[in-house]
């Protein structure tokens, strides 16, 4: 047996220290790949992190209330095969494990050089000094573990104003949604699709069910988009080091608004796996459990595409921003009455609003008008979904 570092994961890019606010394990606990071992409080929200390898808690190195940067010591595991031996530290934390088809937040990089050197590409050192960023403390996503210029741009956006103590989540959002209209070309495509038939399918659907099982017109929603996800690619990936990724799982994350203010956008794995019975479920229970602080890591780490909605709030249509390192985001808004022609007379028809904001270095408007048709084909056979 050795010695295996538990390490703080990075919960998105975003994220550059987080609070232990709970142990759910003691020392001598024997634990497994994947077992629920501490809550993480981000500037986000509360994070149960799971654990990345099987062994035995040795020691809980950090305390409840420490803040911890990420890839700083939680505990020490005795393992028969460390993936992180003490005295092999890598440079960045591993992102909690994933389901199949989830790229991980960040790649381990190699030990930092000898004599305490950093690697750091040359535009990377002139912008970290200019804007008086220490690099050792930047966590590298460039080739072989180096510190990229967009590193150092993400760890200035991060840090702290002096005088002003840790940023608010209003702050954090502001600034990833600024480096997203910064960084991704963003395209928008919209379309209007009637819901007639869904609505209908749910109103004769819904009396067959116990009433704790009835189905939302959201749930046709998002299966509608994940289904359409998994047969077009390109809006389903991460887009990172310069290439797309493209994800052959649906992870389908879902902007939640926080009774505090700000949102996060958890991930419903498998979401085009599931029938409409357990994504209903499963969506009731993210949304409870982001709004008590109680995420799962793989859940913040795992969304492969994003829908944001605001139609309960009575907006017709939602502009959506991408979520990095995803390269798309669909918008829905309200449910309402427009008016349709059926057999030469104008009728009053349900419809909603949706829109697509998408990543042009990965996709076109060619691509993204055929991805909202394919959503709003499904709609028209709920029965299917």
């Amino acid at each position: 047996m050795s010695l295996s570092e538990f390490q703080m994961p990075s919960l998105g890019a975003d994220m550059d220290e987080g609070k232990l606010v709970e142990w759910l394990v003691e020392p001598g606990d024997a634990v497994k790949r994947g077992d629920l071992i501490a809550v993480v409080e981000t500037t986000k929200a509360g994070v149960e992190v799971e654990v990345w390898e099987d062994g035995v808690i040795a020691e809980l190195v950090a305390r409840p209330g420490d803040v911890v940067p990420v890839g700083g010591v939680l505990a020490l595991l005795e393992t028969p095969n460390p993936a992180h031996p003490v005295g092999a530290k890598p440079a960045v934390a591993t992102a909690p494990a994933a389901p199949a088809g989830a790229a991980p937040t960040q790649a381990v990089g190699p030990p930092a050089p000898a004599g305490g050197g950093v690697k750091a590409s040359p535009r990377a050192r002139k912008l970290a000094r200019e804007l008086g960023v220490d690099l050792a403390s930047v966590p590298p996503t460039g080739p072989q573990g180096s510190v990229s210029y967009a590193d150092v741009e993400r760890a200035a956006e991060r840090a702290p104003t002096a005088g002003k103590g840790p940023q608010t989540l209003r702050e954090t959002i502001a600034a990833a949604m600024a480096r997203s209209k910064r960084e991704i070309p963003h395209y928008y495509l919209g379309l209007d699709v009637e819901l007639t038939r869904a609505l209908a399918w749910l109103e004769e659907e819904n009396p067959m069910r116990r009433v704790a099982e009835r189905l939302l017109p959201a749930v046709l929603l998002l299966k509608a988009v994940a289904i359409a996800a998994a047969e077009a690619p390109d809006m389903n990936g991460v887009f990172r080091d310069g290439a797309f990724r493209r994800s052959d799982a649906v992870h389908l994350g879902v902007a939640v608004s926080l009774r505090g203010g700000g949102l996060v956008a958890p991930a419903l794995h498998d979401a085009h796996r599931l029938a409409l019975g357990e994504l209903m479920q499963a969506f009731r229970d993210v949304v409870n459990r982001t709004r008590q602080g109680r995420l799962r890591a793989s859940e913040l780490t795992a969304p492969t595409l994003t829908v944001t909605s605001l139609g309960e709030q009575g907006v017709d249509r939602v502009y959506g921003v991408i979520h990095p390192p995803q390269v798309a985001i669909v918008g829905c808004g309200r449910i309402q009455h427009v008016p349709r022609v059926v057999d030469g007379a104008v009728v009053a028809a349900p419809a909603v609003s949706l829109t697509l904001a998408a990543d042009h270095r990965v996709s076109d408007g060619l691509g993204g008008a055929k991805f909202l048709q394919r959503i709003a084909a499904l709609l028209q056979t709920p029965e299917a979904l």
